[in-house]
């Protein structure tokens, strides 16, 4: 346990020194004051949390220091800490309901979408599960080859098509070898083009089908995968993603990287989607299950309550 709240204490480090380290500053101060909480709430949206969620949390300080007779920063900064946990869901366990298992990966071009994709890949591997991956991006030449490098590394087979191909038809062929080699997951990589938006999202609407006339029921789970350090920007795309293809959970990439990280709250309290895995780091291993908890304290490490 105790290696678990470290590795999330060291890839929030980023996050905990730059604008949540402003924050602890902040509420540490002997004195409390009105201006104190005008800046706190300056301060929660600096850190992505989004002005709703920092609104919410405000308000519920107000009301406990009325309530509470908050007056010391040892008071202010544990009833902070719970303000943020409270509004962190822990997620769901995930199910494997057939075999195979297809999960399908969205996100936007340059989210960290195929190196997710080589984690699961090598976890679900090490779990002794049987994965196949499925090279559907077929517009970016690149993407193909990136998976197709992390599969050869990794020792996974590997469904690609041509460049420029069906999507749909990549993911159709990646889902019918997944059944007759008896894989345990197969993992479906998407294009994430922006700038034709209306075309991306439905040709992910035709994958998604596809893959249910391949193997009726699936796909099983479908990914949304956010880059944790383009913050507030990704959530507008986040919804068009799951209005599309029915997004079930999130994995937020490069956590490690971000100087904000509160991200994390404004996915819970505006897409309404678990955080299913988040990305702590370059190997395998730094794809971490998502933990509410260590996640607020990785945050606020260096405060004490």
């Amino acid at each position: 346990m105790a290696n678990i709240f470290n590795k999330w204490k060291q890839g929030l480090a980023k996050t905990s020194k730059a604008t949540f380290g402003q924050i602890a500053t902040l509420i540490g101060a002997s004195e409390i004051s009105d201006e104190t909480f005008e800046d706190l709430e300056a301060l929660m949206i600096q850190a992505d949390l989004g002005v709703d969620t920092s609104e919410e949390i405000l308000e519920k300080l107000w009301e406990r220091e009325r309530e509470e007779g908050i007056i010391r920063a040892d008071m202010l900064r544990a009833a902070f800490r719970q303000e943020l946990r409270a509004r962190l869901d822990e997620p769901p366990d995930i199910e494997y309901p057939a075999k195979p298992t297809v999960i399908l990966i969205v996100g936007v071009n340059g989210s960290g979408k195929t190196t997710t994709i080589a984690k699961l890949g090598a976890q679900y591997k090490a779990q002794s599960k049987r994965v196949l991956l499925g090279a559907a991006d077929t517009f970016r030449a690149a993407a193909v080859d990136q998976l197709e490098t992390w599969a050869e590394r990794l020792d996974l087979p590997v469904i690609a098509g041509q460049m420029g191909g069906d999507a749909g038809a990549v993911a159709y062929d990646a889902v019918q070898s997944g059944i007759s080699r008896g894989m345990d997951i197969v993992i479906i990589d998407t294009a994430g083009r922006l700038h034709t938006r209306f075309n991306l999202m439905e040709e992910l609407k035709k994958v998604h089908r596809v893959i249910g006339k391949a193997l009726p029921g699936a796909p099983h789970h479908v990914w949304l995968v956010m880059d944790a350090t383009t913050g507030q920007n990704a959530l507008q795309q986040a919804r068009a993603f799951k209005e599309a293809v029915q997004v079930t959970g999130v994995i937020l990439a490069k956590l490690d990287s971000s100087a904000r990280g509160g991200m994390a709250f404004a996915i819970q309290k505006e897409l309404g989607l678990p955080i299913l895995y988040a990305g702590l780091g370059e190997k395998p291993a730094d794809l971490e299950p998502f933990d509410p908890g260590a996640f607020v304290e990785g945050i606020l490490q260096g405060q004490t309550a």
